[in-house]
């Protein structure tokens, strides 16, 4: 038995039903904890339902562990719904599930942890954590399962959260992680993962603003690159870099929003080729693997979630800034994403994009 307590971030799926086990496993006393973070009102699938917190209970009472639920919907609001409408407000394209595990998951639910008496909190994350043996510094590191590591939301993990954190589905992949479910008897085995921002589960970022706001976001001009007005949208904040889908344009030829003016309430629109570029420039930057960067560096950066990793140089700039330099022009560079950069499977750091230069 390990002295150590752990409490166990349970959403009711799988992964951190099997994180909760594999824990258990190992030794530690467990507590299981859901976290109220939204009210999902009718859509009992989403996260926060009342259907998550029952499976969660249902496993947290299948492997004998105390289950709570911690109502976070006042910081959630705070932290991250009312972040997310200021983001897309000044033209910017947020990431609201780092802003969780950033704000949330691992600061608040960690505090809490503390007052409870336990040592580390425990997710699903696909991630893993190993220590320097020359710096002694916590490192991040990518999951065994490449297609499912998540590395890139936790990059603003601290020196201090790192080391009351443990990722046991690190060293696993998914087919491992079900199988294990099913063993044990898992009524969530077979759940489904979920693939929605958890308080806009249709997709439609601008109808959730305008409920939540009360505001109307007016519609304007969309403009091809010479300035030439090509049709009407329904309001510049809707809107991201590289989007195609649901612009209502018919000009010959595929486009793709290129550009936001939201002074003029404008969305510039242009072919495939005018998304490239090769820097940007980024701020709020939180270093893992060295305290802080003093000197150019190699890395491998990827500016999306989705992005593949491609060779960069980062030079530090004045303020805390940084810039990112690919080798080769990457597509939609996009003000609000995180810039995550890695040296094999270690994260370096990371930090926000501000502009596209």
């Amino acid at each position: 038995m390990n002295d150590a307590k752990a409490l166990i971030a349970m959403s009711g799926g799988v992964d951190s039903s099997v994180a909760a086990y594999l824990t258990l496993q190992a030794g530690y006393p467990c507590m299981g904890v859901t976290m109220r973070l939204y009210d999902s009102g009718e859509n009992e699938s989403a996260c926060c339902s009342l259907e998550q917190v029952e499976d969660a209970r249902s496993v947290a009472h299948r492997l004998g562990m105390p289950f709570y639920v911690f109502n976070f919907t006042g910081d959630f609001h705070e932290k991250v719904i009312e972040k997310f409408i200021r983001s897309y407000e000044c033209g910017s394209t947020p990431n609201p599930c780092i802003d969780c595990n950033r704000y949330l998951k691992f600061e608040q639910l960690l505090q809490r942890a503390v007052t409870l008496g336990c040592e580390y909190i425990v997710t699903g994350h696909y991630a893993q954590i190993a220590q320097d043996p020359d710096s002694g510094r916590f490192l991040l590191k990518k999951a065994a399962d490449q297609a499912k590591d998540q590395t890139y939301f936790l990059y603003t993990l601290n020196q201090h959260q790192l080391s009351h954190t443990l990722f046991p589905l690190g060293a696993l992949n998914k087919q491992q992680v079900r199988k294990i479910a099913q063993e044990q008897g898992f009524l969530n085995a077979r759940k489904r993962d979920s693939q929605d921002i958890c308080f806009v589960p249709d997709g439609d970022y601008l109808s959730f603003m305008e409920r939540y706001t009360g505001k109307q976001y007016p519609s304007g001009a969309f403009l091809d690159l010479q300035g030439n007005v090509v049709g009407m949208h329904q309001g510049t904040a809707g809107y991201t870099l590289g989007q195609r889908k649901g612009l209502g344009l018919a000009m010959g030829y595929p486009v793709y929003v290129c550009a936001k003016d939201m002074a003029k309430n404008t969305v510039t629109v242009g072919p495939n080729e005018a998304l490239f570029h090769k820097n940007l420039l980024a701020n709020d930057w939180n270093w893992i693997s060295f305290e802080s960067l003093t000197e150019p560096i190699r890395v491998m950066a990827k500016a999306r979630s989705r992005m593949t990793e491609q060779p960069a140089t980062v030079y530090p700039e004045a303020n805390g800034f940084a810039r990112v330099e690919f080798d080769e022009p990457q597509r939609a560079i996009t003000p609000g994403q995180a810039v995550v950069l890695y040296n094999g499977d270690i994260v370096v750091g990371g930090g926000t994009i501000t502009e596209v230069l």
